[in-house]
């Protein structure tokens, strides 16, 4: 079992900057990925950024240029460092973790960005 518990969440002005962090505890070896989802009100959960056990990474065209997905494997956390946020951007965001899927998810941080 992984437990992933995040931080980082608020409000913040438009143009403003938000760092997520995600800590990850327990089965850490079995993780090969983890990224970062958000789901606004009355909307799916859908991909911000990933990154793998490798380092590669993979952002929603939405996001690419403003966010920046990071880790510190000495620390078993993830980061998700947002720039340049838009009221788009306000949702719930949740990490993930898994091997070849995604089977553990945090208990998500809310991120509100006001215009």
């Amino acid at each position: 079992q992984v437990q992933l518990v995040e931080s980082g969440g608020g409000l913040v002005q438009a143009g403003g900057s938000l760092r997520l962090s995600c800590v990850a505890s327990g089965s850490i070896s079995s993780i090969n990925a983890m990224g970062w989802y958000r789901q606004a009100p009355e909307k799916q959960r859908d991909v911000v950024a990933t990154i793998s056990r490798g380092g590669r990474r993979h952002y929603a065209g939405s996001v690419a240029g403003r966010f920046t997905i990071f880790r510190d494997s000495a620390e078993n956390t993830v980061y998700l460092q947002m720039n340049s946020l838009k009221s788009e951007d306000t949702a719930v965001y949740y990490c993930a973790a898994g091997s070849s899927t995604w089977d553990y998810w945090g208990q998500g941080t809310q991120v509100t960005v006001s215009s």
